[in-house]
C-alpha cells in the first residue's frame, strides 16, 4: 500500500510544475526536481511561498509533497521545519565562484551576444584604423577622413550599447538563477527600459573614478617635480593617503549600484544610497564574510586576471620599451626607436586573441557581482 502510494506521489511530481515567491520575486514554473536542487543549494527554504502554475492560492515551500519531507504520511510524525541558521544559508566564498561559473555556462550564448554588443563595434574601428592608408599631414585624404569618422563612429556606438550591456548580463544573471531561461532578444527588449538610468550612472560612476585616476597622476607628477623638496615630499604623500582613501571609499559606496539600479528598479539616487546600505551591512559576519570584503575579492581576482592577459599579450613589447628606456638617454631618439619597433612589429595575433578572450569571460565580473548581492540581500541583518 505504501509502494503503491509513493508511485503515485511520483508521477504527480513528475506531472505537477511549482512557482515560488522568495523576497517578493516570483520564480518557475519548474518541476520539483529543480526544486530540490534549489533546496540542495540553500536556495529555497521551506518557509517561502509556493504555489501550484494555474492556482492562486499561495501556500509554502514545506507543503510541497516529496520536498522537504519523503511524502504525506512520513509528513504526519515530522514536524514542519523551521527557519534554517543565517550560516546554513549563506554561500561560502567557494560556491559563489562556482555558481558563477555555472551561471556563464547555463547562459553562455546570451552573454557572448551581449559582448558583442560592445566589442564587435570596437573590433571593426581597430580594423578600419588598422587598414586605413597613412599619408603626410600636409596632405588631405578623403579616405583618411572617412575612416576616422567611421572609427570615431563604432567607438560612439560601442559606448552607447555598454549601458544595454550592463543591464543585459544583471537581467539575464538573475533569471538563470533563478531556474528560468530568458533568449537574447527577451534580455536586449528588458534591458533596453534601463538605458537612461544606468547611462546615467555610468556617466557618474565612471566619471569619479576617471577624476580620482587624475588625480593621482597629478599627485605623481608633482613628486617628480619636486623630488629634491622634503616638504613637498611630505604634502604629495598626505595627498596620496588622501586619493587612496576617496577611492575606496567611493568604491565600497557604488559596489552593488548596478544591481539596485536594474534589478530592484530603483532610481538613481535610490540605487548609490542602497548599495552603499548593502555594502555595509553583516557586520555581525566574521569580517571576510562581508559583501564589502567579498566584492573587494572578486574585482582583485578579475583585476589580477586583466593584469595577466595584459603582460602576457604586451609582453614582447614592453621587454622592448624597458631596454630602450636603459639604453637611450636621448628623448627624441627613445620616441623614434620606439614608435619604429611599434611599426615593425606589425599586428600582434596573440596579444589580439588574449584580449578576445578576456572580453569574452567580462560577463563573469558581472554575474559574480549579480550572486554575491543575492546571497548578500537575504543574509544582511538590519543592523547595518
Amino acid at each position: 500500500m505504501l509502494d503503491s502510494e509513493c508511485m503515485i506521489l511520483d508521477d504527480q511530481d513528475m506531472a505537477e510544475e511549482w512557482i515560488v515567491r522568495v523576497e517578493g520575486k516570483e520564480y518557475g514554473p519548474t518541476d520539483i526536481e529543480t526544486l530540490r536542487e534549489w533546496k540542495s543549494e540553500g536556495r529555497l527554504l521551506p518557509e517561502n511561498e509556493a504555489r501550484k502554475a494555474g492556482a492562486d492560492l499561495w501556500s509554502t515551500a514545506a507543503a510541497i509533497p516529496g520536498l522537504f519531507n519523503v511524502g504525506p504520511i512520513a509528513a504526519a510524525s515530522v514536524p514542519r521545519p523551521t527557519q534554517l541558521p543565517l550560516q546554513t544559508r549563506h554561500r561560502s566564498f567557494g560556491r559563489i565562484l562556482t555558481e558563477t561559473l555555472q551561471i556563464y555556462r547555463k547562459g553562455f550564448f546570451q552573454f557572448l551576444g551581449l559582448t558583442l554588443l560592445v566589442l564587435l563595434p570596437s573590433l571593426v574601428s581597430q580594423a578600419t584604423t588598422a587598414l586605413a592608408p597613412t599619408g603626410r599631414a600636409s596632405d588631405v585624404d578623403g579616405r583618411v577622413l572617412a575612416a576616422g569618422a567611421f572609427s570615431l563612429l563604432m567607438f560612439v556606438l560601442s559606448m552607447v550599447m555598454w549601458p544595454i550591456y550592463v543591464a543585459g548580463v544583471q537581467i539575464v544573471t538573475a533569471e538563470i538563477a533563478g531556474g528560468g531561461r530568458l533568449g537574447l532578444v527577451a534580455a536586449l527588449n528588458e534591458a533596453v527600459r534601463f538605458w537612461p538610468r544606468v547611462a546615467a550612472l555610468c556617466i557618474f560612476v565612471y566619471g569619479v573614478f576617471f577624476l580620482l585616476i587624475v588625480f593621482g597622476l597629478v599627485i605623481a607628477g608633482m613628486a617628480l617635480a619636486g623630488a629634491s623638496s622634503l616638504l613637498l615630499i611630505v604634502f604629495v604623500l598626505a595627498l596620496l593617503v588622501l586619493q587612496v582613501w576617496m577611492f575606496g571609499r567611493f568604491f565600497v559606496n557604488v559596489l552593488f549600484w548596478q544591481q539596485f539600479a536594474v534589478l530592484e528598479n530603483a532610481a538613481f539616487i535610490d540605487s548609490l544610497r542602497d548599495s552603499r546600505k548593502l555594502a555595509h551591512s553583516g557586520r555581525d559576519l566574521p569580517w571576510f564574510k562581508r559583501p564589502l570584503w567579498r566584492g573587494a575579492f572578486i574585482a582583485s581576482l578579475w583585476f589580477a586576471l586583466v593584469l595577466a592577459v595584459t603582460l602576457v599579450s604586451e609582453w614582447t613589447t614592453l621587454h622592448h620599451y624597458f631596454d630602450q628606456l636603459v639604453t637611450t638617454q636621448d628623448p627624441q631618439a627613445l620616441l623614434k626607436q620606439l614608435t619604429e619597433a611599434q611599426r615593425a612589429q606589425g599586428f600582434n595575433v596573440s596579444g589580439f586573441a588574449l584580449n578576445l578572450l578576456q572580453k569574452i569571460l567580462q560577463p563573469l565580473l558581472g554575474i559574480a557581482f549579480v550572486v554575491l548581492y543575492l546571497d548578500s540581500k537575504s543574509t544582511s541583518s538590519d543592523s547595518y
